[in-house]
């Protein structure tokens, strides 16, 4: 397709989205308070302060009620939301920024109507304890202790079981926390074509997980948050290096992103390309090598689809609130604009697989597709890279180690240099 009709069509889709509400990315439910949040750090000393260490989290039953226990071991922190998520059913608390030193099992084994827990940070100046719960759950009382006789200060949160009645009310609307990723983001306005010539590409590096969201993890306890954000800051370095490229990363810290996030950052950079990384895991642990997928409704084999459901549950595994999540492909323009986007993105696979081979192991098929949902830009070529299967110790040892980083980096940059000089040759950009 040439550029013109390809900004008519952008265009087109302009108008056909701009109507769109903005997803509802983390409509959280307030469950009544636990006092008001801390004023903000004044500016000058104060400023400095450490941030509040929770030094342990634990469960006890009394009774009929599980009781949820955040001990902090520095620092006080109120929490800003105590409420719950259905399907499923999940409780959500939300502290202000606070540094998580737990032991390594911690959240792993579940105790009365608590199944486990997982924790860390949800977005900047915000942490997140997420609690899956056995069955429809009330939360019966919440409430802060000093520090005192040599505990630190506390945070108890009890549960009580609930009728499906109960728990369907208490699942009503709340007070959202007021966040950057609140707002509507803004539509991809299109290039003037006499610009394209010159200008640098701009490419969207995405690392999955992050924060409460640590996705898989290796034998040794490596955490794919971990290794996919090394490797991107890796990638973004090289691309960078190249002086051809502007590039931007959906996170260069461990926080967590919501899914339709990451699309919104790809399409308001007006980007030119979206990688997603990641890494794999599978019973299998002989299975191991690099594989890439492109966009597709119907999965290339059943692993692909299982590997996509597993990774569409990532706002789900963070007590994101999906309800009244629309869809952004759901216009006829912006479902013929797609399947071009997505030629591209399969051309840019088969690219990365040409020049990937000898420097890193691939898995047998190593091009499929799937489902993401960070992959419906419906105007941005994009792909999700999974470097390897943490489940495989040749494959871990890989993705932990620096060497192989650069390397296969390398190997990534030849594949974007490739995918735009045979687009500028042809006069598709």
């Amino acid at each position: 397709m040439r550029r013109d009709p390809f900004i008519k069509i952008n265009q087109l889709i302009t108008r056909a989205i701009s109507g769109i509400a903005a997803p509802v990315l983390a409509c959280l439910l307030v469950m009544g308070g636990l006092g008001t949040a801390s004023p903000a750090l004044a500016e000058g000393p104060a400023a400095a302060a450490p941030m509040p260490l929770v030094s342990n989290v634990r469960l006890g039953e009394q009774g009929d009620v599980t009781r949820l226990v955040i001990d902090f071991g520095q620092g006080t922190s109120l929490p800003q939301n105590v409420f719950t998520l259905a399907d499923p059913y999940r409780v959500v608390i939300d502290l202000q920024d606070v540094d998580f030193q737990l032991p390594p099992d911690t959240g792993k084994v579940g105790r009365g109507l608590v199944t486990g827990f997982r924790y860390g940070q949800f977005q900047e100046g915000l942490s997140r304890i997420v609690v899956d719960a056995t069955g429809p759950v009330k939360i019966s009382r919440h409430f802060a202790l000093p520090a005192q006789s040599g505990f630190g200060h506390r945070i108890v949160v009890d549960l009580q079981s609930a009728t499906n009645a109960e728990f369907a009310q208490s699942v009503g609307l709340g007070r959202p926390i007021a966040s950057p990723t609140a707002a509507a983001p803004p539509v991809s306005t299109p290039r003037e074509p006499t610009a394209d010539i010159d200008r640098k590409r701009v490419i969207v590096v995405d690392a999955g997980h992050g924060g409460v969201d640590p996705g898989t993890h290796g034998q040794s306890g490596a955490l794919e948050k971990d290794v996919v954000l090394a490797f991107a800051k890796e990638f973004g370095a090289q691309l960078r290096a190249t002086g051809r490229y502007e590039v931007h990363l959906t996170r260069d810290t461990d926080r967590f992103i919501p899914l339709r996030e990451r699309v919104n950052i790809t399409r308001r950079h007006n980007a030119d390309l979206f990688l997603s990384i990641h890494a794999d895991a599978i019973d299998r642990r002989g299975v191991s090598g690099m594989s890439i997928y492109t966009l597709s409704e119907n999965a290339s084999d059943k692993e692909a689809a299982a590997l996509a459901a597993k990774e569409n549950r990532s706002d789900v595994i963070a007590g994101v609130d999906l309800q009244g999540e629309s869809s952004e492909v759901t216009d006829i323009l912006i479902d013929l604009a797609q399947r071009e986007t997505k030629n591209f993105s399969v051309r840019f696979a088969r690219t990365v697989v040409r020049n990937a081979e000898g420097v890193t192991p691939l898995l047998q098929r190593t091009h499929r597709f799937a489902g993401f949902r960070v992959l419906k830009a419906p105007d941005v070529p994009s792909v999700l890279v999974e470097l390897g299967f943490l489940t495989n110790r040749s494959d871990e040892r890989n993705l932990t180690t620096s060497t192989w980083r650069r390397r296969v980096a390398g190997a990534l940059v030849k594949s974007v240099d490739s995918y735009f000089g045979e687009r500028l040759a042809e006069g598709t950009y």
